[in-house]
């Protein structure tokens, strides 16, 4: 016994004993207060750290919510240890729960929160095998990243390891519920960076009394690719402003990666100062689309790397303009743009999946098993929950589409009137048939050497050549349009000819300049890279400003770089493949000074009556 407490009263003076008194209150009070749940085990401890591990399980069990507290066993029994694997701060077992000893030595840096979020994850462990099956629950696994396998049962591997706090997360959903909720009990960030997770914690473990009210923002921020090749912008998306979510679904392709169609979703964006409704839909020029594709770096799409994941799987943000021109011009397939049956907060909550997707995944993706149906599925079920529990599992485009129709989550009756769908903006069809109605004006004036469009496109443009400056000012007009398609057509079969020269050199300095471009596209379609140092989740205001300052100045340099790049390409090509591309450059040439010429020469409305 020291000599502050000897029965005779020698040795420290009253002040000093009241002193020790004062201290032993501060240190049994917290410790009467812990001892309705947590109880120390002092083994091995010193006085000094019996002390701390008491303050550090009252400080934990008065930031606990009151759900975590319930689900805890009436005493859980907390022991430090010096025997736990390395970089292991705690276990928990059967009746209590062992932490690292070291962490109660305040001299090492961070110890204080260490310890305080290894007691919090352990704690959430002890309260998720007591019956309560928080991490087995299917709603938690869609929203921790273990999606549903569509064609068998059970659930692939976590593939969200961007904008991780914690690598230890993806182990296993248990884990991923542990350190999500140390950041929940502990960071007052946590809302803003992960809200769907943070909205399933405060649904089932209540409000953590000490943490300030949340203040996000209330935008959903997305890099997006702009008009220009090469160049992206940061998109803060005001959910408030989405009218409504379709199903984008482009019509097959005699392609065998694209028979199938293709699955996207098309965000209904309002105009900035218009009113969320159905004229949202004429705000073209803001809608954007959502798309799950295999992301080509390698410059090549092989078949059986397709087959095999050998390509990673990446959420286009894109205008919808974009989306358009690229199926019915180019790749010639029609689009039905179908509405889905959402409320506002399944829109919201779609959005939010939709960024974490956007800033977390690393996918595969595999043209039968994990295509852009499944990743469309699986961004649906884990974005709005009613659809997660009717399961939308699929593996075609169409086979998604019926699901949803079967549902009742689909408008499919806007397609009705076939007119009344292209002027609305819901179906925008292939440009063939309109190519052949042009072809068809032409050929009424002149004897043209094609029996269709198709033989008309399919002739050398210096054999068009002739025929092109011979029609009236609408005749004109069409073989212009014609001869753009002509034009995308060629550039098509040069891309697969220049794609299969670059591959036979691989050390060229064009080819290593298209990669270094291509490597760029792939940083801005995972965007998580670019804040690789910083914050875990959605970027906060701060680095979302670092993020549109990296995009506006790559931008800069990139747009001038992938034309300076088409150039180079193009002279690379076979001499047969650019000698046609120059033709068709002088066709439009002469096409477009001829229609300009001809609308000139047309007299104003009215003119003949004066």
């Amino acid at each position: 016994m020291t000599p502050a407490w000897n029965a005779a009263g020698h040795g420290p003076t009253r002040r000093r004993r009241m002193g020790w008194l004062a201290a032993l209150a501060w240190l049994v009070i917290p410790t009467a207060h812990a001892a309705d749940r947590l109880q120390l085990d002092p083994a091995g401890l010193s006085p000094a750290q019996q002390q701390v591990a008491m303050q550090t399980l009252a400080d934990v069990q008065s930031l606990l919510p009151d759900g975590l507290l319930r689900a805890l066993p009436a005493q859980v029994q907390v022991g430090w240890r010096d025997d736990l694997p390395a970089n292991v701060h705690g276990r928990a077992f059967a009746g209590g729960i062992a932490l690292r000893r070291d962490l109660l030595d305040d001299y090492v840096a961070g110890a204080r929160r260490a310890r305080r979020s290894a007691l919090v994850h352990e704690l959430t462990h002890v309260a998720d095998r007591t019956g309560t099956d928080w991490s087995r629950s299917a709603r938690w696994r869609d929203l921790a990243g273990w999606q549903r396998k569509p064609w068998r049962l059970g659930r692939g591997d976590n593939a969200f390891r961007d904008r991780s706090p914690d690598a230890y997360e993806l182990t296993d959903p248990a884990e991923y519920l542990a350190v999500n909720a140390e950041h929940f009990v502990l960071d007052a960030e946590f809302a803003c960076r992960r809200p769907a997770l943070a909205q399933w914690y405060q649904a089932h473990f209540g409000t953590p009394p000490s943490l300030p009210a949340p203040h996000c923002a209330g935008t959903v921020p997305l890099l997006q690719a702009d008009a220009e090749e090469g160049a992206a912008s940061l998109l803060a998306l005001d959910p408030a402003r989405v009218y409504a979510v379709d199903y984008l679904f482009a019509e097959g392709s005699a392609q065998p990666m694209s028979r199938w169609g293709h699955s996207m979703l098309r965000l209904v964006i309002c105009r900035p100062g218009r009113a969320p409704g159905p004229n949202c839909r004429l705000d073209l020029e803001h809608h954007r689309v959502l798309s799950f594709r295999a992301f080509v770096g390698d410059v090549q799409i092989s078949n059986w790397r397709g087959l095999t994941g050998g390509y990673p799987s990446r959420l286009f943000v894109l205008p919808l303009q974009q989306v358009v021109d690229e199926y019915t011009k180019v790749e010639l397939r029609g689009l039905a743009s179908l509405p889905l049956q959402l409320d506002r907060s399944e829109i919201a909550s779609l959005l939010e999946r939709t960024a974490q997707v956007h800033w977390s995944y690393d996918g595969r993706y595999y043209f039968v098993s994990n295509n852009c149906a499944v990743e469309t599925a699986k961004l649906l079920q884990a974005g709005v929950p009613r659809l997660g529990e009717a399961g939308l599992a699929q593996l075609s485009p169409r086979g998604l589409r019926r699901r949803l129709a079967r549902l009742h989550a689909l408008d499919e009756q806007v397609l009705a009137d076939p007119v009344q769908a292209q002027a609305q903006g819901y179906y925008f069809a292939s440009a063939r048939d309109h190519y052949q109605q042009l072809f068809a004006v032409a050929a009424a004036q002149m004897a043209l050497p094609a029996r269709d469009v198709r033989a008309w496109l399919a002739l050398p443009a210096q054999q068009r050549a002739p025929w092109l400056l011979r029609g009236d000012v609408r005749a004109s007009a069409g073989l212009l349009l014609l001869e753009q398609a002509a034009q995308r057509r060629a550039e098509l079969r040069a891309r697969d000819a220049l794609k299969r020269q670059l591959l036979a050199d691989p050390d060229s300095n064009a080819t290593h300049s298209l990669r270094a471009l291509l490597e760029q596209s792939g940083q801005w379609l995972r965007p998580g890279q670019l804040l690789a140092d910083a914050g875990y989740g959605l970027p906060q205001a701060d680095e979302q400003a670092e993020v549109a300052r990296a995009a506006a100045a790559a931008s800069v340099q990139a747009v001038p770089a992938w034309q300076a790049l088409r150039v180079q390409l193009r002279a690379q090509l076979p001499e047969s493949q650019r000698r046609e591309l120059d033709e068709i450059d002088r066709n439009l040439a002469a096409l477009g000074a001829r229609v300009r010429e001809q609308a000139a020469a047309v007299p104003p409305t009215g003119a003949a009556a004066r």
